[in-house]
């Protein structure tokens, strides 16, 4: 009699299951032709690293324009501080620069403490910065793989130590990941590159769930949004030697329109999103297929980077 009562139950819960499922499924095919509106950043603190230059400076820019106080940081002093003084010149938005190497914890902590006493709470964080030293695996020396592990990687677990709690006190708080398509798919001359960006995914994944089970559990809703960016190709200056046989088809995106494409998701509450956007569907849908299928996909579209020391 037990036996055929738990039975129901699990019948129960499989049927519950399905229909969730089932909804969840219709929500995303409805969200896909009518996305939620893009919710407001006036007011909010945001804090870029990387701002001197690139999607890290665009990014910056856009936050700016929208009504953020905007915390610029990069190591580069000179070129922070143009973006800054940029984003004064257009006028109603607050903005600061700070030099600080993300990559190492000390600094970040330091700097961290500046930012909170003269600022206030970071509400939005987008880790941005990064390196991409591009050419064969064993070309890589063992300083170059560790300095792209410090600053890929290392990076985004001091900032989120620095700045993470006072979102979760609060409960309110953004957190955005660059990663990159080559975190989704291994390429060649990027393999140390790849490693990172493969890592970054998974830390933004996995502290995610996290905090969704951790939330859940204690019977309250997390208010704190994760959202993990996969770019193609920017043009950065990071990708000295594009090797894109369909130029037409795969293009090289600005840092202008990367941008807004992250702020976009951000303000959307996006999980992931990859630039341009069909790639990260065209991804899933070909790791369908048996492991040879893809691999022939990329090589007629023979697209990548070259060794940058060739």
């Amino acid at each position: 009699m037990v036996r055929a009562y738990d039975g129901v139950l699990v019948i129960a819960d499989v049927f519950v299951l399905l229909l969730k499922v089932f909804f969840y499924v219709v929500e995303g095919f409805y969200r896909f032709f009518f996305p939620v509106d893009e919710k407001s950043v006036a007011g909010e603190i945001v804090l870029v690293t990387g701002a001197g230059h690139g999607i890290g400076k665009e990014l910056a820019l856009k936050y700016a324009s929208l009504g953020a106080t905007v915390i610029c940081w990069d190591i580069n002093e000179t070129s922070n501080a143009e973006t800054v003084n940029e984003i004064k010149k257009l006028g109603g938005a607050a903005a600061h620069g700070y030099k600080c190497d993300v990559s190492q914890r000390e600094d970040v902590m330091r700097v961290a403490d500046e930012v909170k006493k003269e600022v206030g709470s970071v509400t939005i964080l987008v880790n941005n910065a990064g390196i991409m030293p591009c050419h064969p695996f064993l070309d890589h020396t063992p300083e170059e793989i560790k300095k792209m592990f410090d600053i890929n990687v290392m990076a985004h677990f001091w900032m989120l130590q620095a700045f993470l709690p006072d979102m979760l006190a609060k409960n309110h708080g953004h957190v955005v990941a660059l990663s990159s398509m080559a975190g989704i798919i291994g390429v060649t001359n990027l393999v140390p590159y790849c490693a990172t960006k493969f890592a970054v995914r998974g830390m933004m994944e996995a502290l995610s769930e996290e905090l969704r089970v951790a939330t859940s559990c204690g019977g309250t809703n997390s208010n704190i949004q994760f959202t993990i960016i996969y770019p193609y190709m920017v043009d950065t200056g990071l990708c000295k030697k594009p090797k894109i046989k369909f130029p037409s088809l795969m293009s090289v995106v600005s840092p202008k329109e990367a941008a807004a494409q992250i702020v976009r998701a951000q303000r959307r509450n996006t999980p992931e999103l990859s630039i341009p956007s069909h790639w990260l569907s065209v991804n899933y849908f070909l790791r369908c297929f048996p492991e040879k299928a893809p691999r022939a996909v990329k090589d007629f579209l023979d697209s990548g980077v070259a060794a940058d020391n060739s």
